[in-house]
């Protein structure tokens, strides 16, 4: 650990006793293992920034490893998905590995298993077992054929191997204890047979390894230190260490397996069957829609790996589950963006401004800083023009005394240009306001420096020039569900809870600047929000999406 002083959490607490009971830090090894049967979501990033982070602080190899022990629901396209999103995190593995690489070793094992009568070859249906599995109070009964003798258990998980028997026929379980208070430990299932092809072995393979076997075993090969998992997990604990008893060798390390909390995110699910619903029911439109907790969905939507790190950070390691508010999130990813992204100027809800006053056919390029909190600031040229474009909310015709934007007889700046004063109104036959007409003081274009470029107005408005403005596709998203715990009712359908209002797509005008914007920029909308580029966006058809607001408008909304 870095010799600074920090309070360590409860995971460093285990670290460092292990540490000091004769673990050499050079035996340390962390790994985060994936299922690849979906996209990764905000809680498998909180994992990685633990394990990764774990990894850089101690200077210790991290490992990716697939868990793919499930070839009915694995895919090569999850597979790439979850490596993308660990490195656009900003972290780099050591080794990248499989649980099918030691799909042989783990077959083998299972034999010696067998072979020393701790395991045996169960013909019961799935009904059957589970009935005979008993309940948390009541112990279970042996199966019939719990005692099979060495020699049928070898022949017939031989055949199970070679494919001659249908999925369901039998099972090969673990022989430990019918009457066991942890019901994990009742007789666990370590092979099923599945006619099944494989992403990476093919069809080498007609049985397949369950979780609670691969896992432990996995970490052995890998010499794995300390396996963090989620809480869930806490009763897999004791069969971990009972399969890692059969095989371990005590010159060798001894992985640990240890929980921690899962931390769930409001207005939203992280159950990976839950997010492939809304993908296969169309209620989104992929794995990366901006609306989704994946973290493809939040790469798109313009969160940033500094944000979603410093998130992980803030909500740190516990021992018990909580929820944790979207709204924090939200402001880890405003408050990274506020220090990187450029300042520019886009009219999301455009009416018409004629400065009347301005010479007809005449363009300024004028100067604009693109970001104040930059530490050598950087500017660039937007043009201006008689015809403008600003949002139609800062303009009233009859406003009341605290409304400081455009009214006719008012004066406000438009940022980086002049100042303005509402003349009159053109309005359709509807009453609509369709032109707003002002005048402009020729003298007091900002930077300047005359005394009326000096002058102090109370209001400051964004616009874009017409003439130069580049229309632009913009979506604005909000919460995907109106409840804040869209799943935790059982008895209703998480989907009952989906916002229907999640997102709005609107037309915009942009500064030309943008033209040359590419996929993930991030900007500044000028006192609209930050957005960021689609991968759907080209120069000639922009596209935008609405990463957060300038502020937490959610916020005000609970309080009414």
């Amino acid at each position: 650990m870095s010799t600074e002083e920090k309070s360590l959490n409860f995971i460093e607490q285990i670290i460092e006793e292990d540490l000091k009971n004769g673990l050499s830090a050079d035996k340390l090894r962390f790994r985060f293992p994936p299922e690849p049967n979906g996209y990764l979501h905000v809680g498998h990033a909180s994992a990685i920034c633990l394990n990764f982070g774990l990894g850089i602080d101690y200077n210790a190899p991290v490992n990716l490893r697939f868990d793919d022990t499930n070839p009915s629901k694995e895919e090569q396209e999850y597979v790439d998905a979850i490596k993308r999103d660990v490195e656009w995190l900003g972290y780099k593995w050591d080794k990248e590995c499989y649980a099918s690489d030691y799909f042989q070793q783990l077959h083998d094992w299972a034999v010696e298993l067998i072979k020393k009568d701790k395991a045996y070859v169960d013909s019961q249906t799935s009904e059957e077992m589970a009935q005979q599995k008993g309940t948390p109070t009541t112990p279970g009964t042996d199966s019939p054929y719990r005692n099979r003798s060495i020699e049928e258990n070898l022949d017939l998980f031989t055949r199970m191997k070679n494919g001659e028997f249908e999925k369901g026929t039998h099972v090969l379980r673990a022989k430990i204890s019918m009457g066991a208070n942890n019901m994990l430990m009742r007789d666990p299932i370590i092979y099923r047979i599945m006619h099944a092809h494989h992403h990476r072995t093919g069809n080498d393979w007609c049985i397949y390894p369950m979780y609670d076997w691969a896992h432990g075993e996995s970490d052995y090969l890998e010499q794995i230190s300390h396996s963090f998992c989620t809480l869930e997990f806490l009763p897999h604990r004791e069969l971990y260490d009972w399969f890692l008893n059969q095989i371990y060798d005590p010159t060798k390390v001894r992985p640990k397996q240890r929980e921690f909390a899962r931390r769930n995110l409001s207005h939203t699910v992280v159950s990976k069957r839950k997010l492939l619903q809304l993908v296969e029911e169309k209620h989104v439109t992929g794995w990366d829609d901006p609306r989704m907790s994946t973290i493809s969905g939040m790469r798109r939507r313009g969160y940033t790996p500094a944000s979603i790190r410093n998130f992980a950070k803030t909500i740190g390691i516990a021992k018990r589950d909580n929820l944790i508010d979207v709204s924090l999130l939200e402001f880890c990813v405003r408050e990274d963006l506020n220090k990187i992204a450029p300042r520019v100027m886009a009219v999301l809800d455009p009416v018409k401004l004629v400065i009347t006053n301005y010479p007809e056919g005449q363009e300024e390029w004028l100067e604009a800083e693109n970001n104040p909190e930059e530490e050598v600031m950087t500017y660039r040229k937007v043009p201006f023009s008689k015809e403008l474009y600003i949002e139609r909310e800062d303009f009233q015709e009859e406003a009341h005394k605290k409304f400081f934007r455009l009214t006719l007889g008012t004066e406000v700046r438009l940022k980086n240009a002049y100042i303005i004063k509402g003349e009159s109104v053109v309005k359709d036959e509807n009453g609509n306001i369709t032109e707003i007409h002002a005048t402009y003081d020729v003298d007091s274009k900002s930077g300047s420096g005359t005394e009326a470029s000096q002058r102090k107005v109370k209001g400051t408005i964004h616009w874009v020039s017409i003439p130069h403005a580049k229309e632009a596709e913009v979506r604005i998203y909000d919460r995907l569900f109106t409840n804040e715990s869209p799943d935790k009712d059982k008895e209703v359908d998480f989907k009952e809870f989906i916002n229907p209002n999640s997102l709005k797509v609107i037309k915009g005008f942009v500064e030309p600047s943008l033209v040359t914007s590419k996929e993930l920029d991030h900007f500044q909308f000028q006192r609209l929000g930050y957005f960021c580029v689609d991968r759907d966006s080209t120069p000639e058809n922009l596209v935008f999406n609405k990463t957060v607001g300038l502020r937490d408008t959610w916020a005000k909304i609970s309080e009414q």
